[in-house]
C-alpha cells in the first residue's frame, strides 16, 4: 500500500507521466513534450516520491503503469483536459489527441485507414498512430491504446471486443495456372508450393490454417507481411492462402477450390484499462466497427 504523499504532485509531473503511459518510453515522451530524457526521468522519480510508491514498471516492450500509476494517470487525464478547455476559445472536442494502435498489415491498410480518415472529417484534432504486427494480445503491453488481433484474445486486463470476421481463400495467378496446371482437388493442390506466413515465426494459432486445410504442402515464399503474400502470388511464386478482401482487389488472381479451402477468422480489439476513459479511443473503436460492417461482403469474400 502506498504511503501518504508528503508533498502533492505537480501538474507538470502528472502530464509527464501521462505521456510516458501513452508512449511506453521515456525517450518518446521527452520528444513529444520537448524535454530531455533526464527531465522526464526526474519528474517520474519526483512523482513516485510524492505518491509514496512505484508508478511504472518495465515490461518487455516499454514502461507499464502500476495500480498506483493508473490512479495517477487518471488524475493526469483530468489535468490535461482542464488545460485543453482553458486554452480553447470554444468548447474543446473530446475526440482529440493521439490514439496509438497495433494491428495486422491488411487490417491497417483496408479497415483502420479509411476508418480514421472518416473520423478525422468530424474530429480534425484526432491523430492515430498505427503499428503493424501479427501477434497475440499481450497481458501487459505499454505504449498502445488499442490492439487489433486475429483470434479471440485471452486477456485479464482490458476489454476485448469482437469487430467482425474475414475469410481466407486459396489463390493463384492465371500465368501460374497455365504453367503448372489448375488443381481440382486438395490432393492436387498439395503437390504445389504455398505462399504464406513463416511457420516458425507465426504467433497466432488461428492463422495456422495450411497445416489443416493443405496437409503436407511445402512452402514457396514465406513472409511475416501479408502484402508480400499477395504480390508473390500475383508474380506466380505458388498458391497463396490470402485474405479475400485483399486478393479480390486484383483481377490477376483466381480463387481456387472455394468450397474445399476456406477459413473464417475473427478480428478482435483489446482496449487497455487506462485508455477506455478517453473519448478519442472509444471513437476509434466505434469507427473500426463501422468500417468492418460496411465492408462485410468484401471481408467475407462474397
Amino acid at each position: 500500500m502506498a504511503a501518504s504523499p508528503s508533498t502533492p504532485p505537480s501538474a507538470d509531473q502528472l502530464l509527464v507521466l501521462l505521456e510516458v503511459a501513452r508512449s511506453g518510453r521515456f525517450t518518446t515522451a521527452a520528444r513529444s513534450l520537448g524535454l530531455t530524457h533526464t527531465t522526464v526521468s526526474r519528474n517520474i522519480s519526483a512523482l513516485e516520491r510524492s505518491l509514496g510508491g512505484r508508478i511504472l514498471v518495465r515490461g518487455s516492450d516499454g514502461w507499464a503503469l502500476t495500480a498506483l500509476g493508473e490512479r495517477a494517470a487518471r488524475a493526469a487525464e483530468g489535468v490535461a483536459a482542464s488545460l485543453a478547455r482553458l486554452a480553447a476559445d470554444e468548447p474543446a472536442d473530446p475526440v482529440a489527441g493521439v490514439v496509438r494502435m497495433s494491428t495486422t498489415d491488411g487490417f491497417a491498410a483496408y479497415v483502420a485507414s479509411p476508418a480514421v480518415a472518416a473520423l478525422r472529417q468530424d474530429h480534425p484534432e484526432l491523430a492515430v498512430e498505427i503499428v503493424t504486427v501479427t501477434r497475440q494480445a499481450a497481458q501487459h503491453r505499454s505504449g498502445v491504446d488499442i490492439e487489433v488481433v486475429v483470434g479471440e484474445p485471452a486477456v485479464m486486463r482490458g476489454r476485448a471486443l469482437h469487430l467482425g470476421g474475414y475469410e481466407l481463400g486459396l489463390y493463384a495467378s492465371p500465368d501460374y495456372l497455365e504453367r503448372h496446371g489448375r488443381p481440382g482437388t486438395i490432393e492436387e493442390a498439395v503437390r504445389h508450393r504455398l505462399v504464406y506466413f513463416v511457420d516458425s515465426m507465426l504467433q497466432v494459432d488461428d492463422l495456422d490454417v495450411p497445416r489443416r486445410l493443405l496437409p503436407g504442402i511445402r512452402d514457396a515464399v514465406t513472409s511475416t507481411n501479408v502484402f508480400v503474400h499477395v504480390e508473390a502470388t500475383r508474380a506466380g511464386a505458388g498458391l497463396g492462402l490470402l485474405p479475400c478482401f485483399m486478393a479480390d482487389r486484383h483481377p490477376d488472381l483466381v480463387r481456387l477450390l472455394r468450397e474445399e479451402i476456406h477459413q473464417r477468422l475473427p478480428y478482435w480489439a483489446v482496449v487497455h484499462p487506462e485508455s477506455w476513459r478517453r473519448p478519442a479511443v472509444a471513437a476509434v473503436v466505434g469507427g473500426l466497427r463501422e468500417q468492418m460492417a460496411d465492408q462485410e461482403d468484401a471481408l467475407l469474400g462474397r
